[in-house]
């Protein structure tokens, strides 16, 4: 049996406990306030590859007034889906300007794709119903958009 000293044991000990931290820690996004028509937003920004691709997946609730913009590196066809999420959301998807090009309401747990009518730069996700509840029709603009971090 090899000798290994304590102090050696509970160095290794304490490195091992902080790499297994950090691999369970999720960076949290920057949020920025938007408003629409009035309505009053707060949303976190999914303006790199990683966040964009996490997305609102694995999350339990989404408080009203809360939501997720998404910011693209360039203007497309961009779509949505709802795989491993288990919120009901309504998608807009924006123009370059922010204005609502089109929304879709999705429903949790499934591989059906929500697409732009036409290339968008955003998309902003929100709880089921919320654009519907506030009468927020495509053709609205996003106001507070250009606070977003650019896309990586």
């Amino acid at each position: 049996m090899t000798n290994i000293p304590w102090r050696f044991f509970r160095h290794a000990l304490f490195a091992t406990a902080l790499a297994l931290a950090a691999m369970g820690a999720r960076a949290q996004p920057p949020e920025i306030p938007v408003s629409i028509n009035g309505h009053k937003l707060t949303v976190e920004v999914a303006h790199t590859d990683a966040v964009r691709t996490q997305g609102l997946m694995h999350r339990r609730m989404l408080p009203e007034n809360r939501g997720m913009l998404f910011v693209f590196p360039e203007t497309a066809l961009h779509s949505m889906w709802m795989m491993n999420t288990y919120i009901p959301l309504s998608v807009a998807f924006l123009d370059e300007r922010g204005v609502i090009i089109n929304i879709a309401d999705m429903e949790p747990h499934t591989r059906s794709t929500h697409s732009a009518a036409k290339p968008a730069r955003y998309a902003l996700e929100v709880n089921w119903g919320w654009f519907s509840k506030r009468a927020i029709k495509p053709g609205a603009r996003i106001e507070g958009i250009e606070r977003a971090p650019p896309a990586r």
